[in-house]
């Protein structure tokens, strides 16, 4: 087992962010200059990160969220069309309504 790291929780969950932010746009060393801390300090706290995305396995993390995510962005998605329907037909009939009314 390692050595606790000297910085909080929270600031290595920053630097995190801050890393993914940059999307590919900077490298481990450069943002970790930035922070003032090692490179692999930065790399280590982004696989930990990763690992934790999916409880139980180890290795990239992504991978087996992306069906998860891709199916219950669908459930949104065909949710939003069923309230899109609804409200459509809602607005047919209170046209046709209306267009009584006036004649």
């Amino acid at each position: 087992m390692g050595r606790k790291s000297p910085y909080p929780e929270d600031f290595g969950k920053d630097a995190v962010a801050l890393y993914r932010a940059a999307a590919g746009k900077r490298t481990y060393a450069a943002v970790a200059a930035d922070l003032g801390i090692a490179g692999e300090s930065l790399r280590t706290w982004v696989r930990k990160n990763e690992n934790q995305a999916v409880p139980g396995r180890r290795g990239t993390g992504g991978e087996v969220d992306e069906p998860a995510r891709l199916r219950a962005e669908n459930a949104g998605l065909l949710k939003a069309e069923q309230e899109w329907r609804l409200e459509r037909e809602i607005l047919r009939r209170a046209a046709a309504y209306f267009a009584r009314e006036v004649k």
